[in-house]
């Protein structure tokens, strides 16, 4: 009884060991929602920017309230949509405190700060990305489906 139980203790002391030596897994984006949708801006035309907007307020009427989740990622002229003048903010910031996120591409960012000479402030609510496209990317990977109006 001693051997046994002394070798269960061993077992276990080793699994131990081996998954607190296993490398971390980068944490998954964790999500309840039963749908997920991205939308995607990419040209600066406001009949576009509505729409887009009007899509996720759509959205978000269409499911009860933690049925999905929705995130608009704008990259290249689409980017202005989420420039903090943007006739837009205060619907931005509307859709926003109703759990849609805004994600704004770096890559457009350095680049519009490039040409402009200086860095346009984005709405507070926009998170900044590495690339536009690649969060696209990640969020289809994850089961976003994908959207552009």
């Amino acid at each position: 009884m001693l051997n046994y139980s002394r070798s269960i203790f061993l077992v276990v002391t080793a699994l131990f060991m081996m998954l607190s030596a296993a490398p971390a897994m980068p944490a998954a984006e964790a999500t309840f929602a039963d749908y997920k949708y991205v939308l995607h801006i990419s040209d600066m035309d406001p009949s576009k920017q509505e729409l887009i907007l009007n899509n996720a307020s759509n959205l978000l009427a269409a499911y009860q309230p933690g049925a999905v989740e929705v995130e608009i990622v704008a990259y290249g002229p689409g980017l202005r949509l989420m420039f903090a003048e943007n006739v837009h903010a205060k619907r931005i910031d509307a859709l926003f405190q109703s759990g849609v996120k805004f994600s704004a591409c770096g890559v457009t960012l350095k680049g519009m700060t490039a040409q402009l000479g200086y860095e346009p402030k984005l709405n507070p609510e926009a998170k900044v990305v590495p690339g536009g496209i690649v969060r696209i990317g990640e969020l289809v990977k994850q089961g976003y489906i994908y959207v552009k109006p």
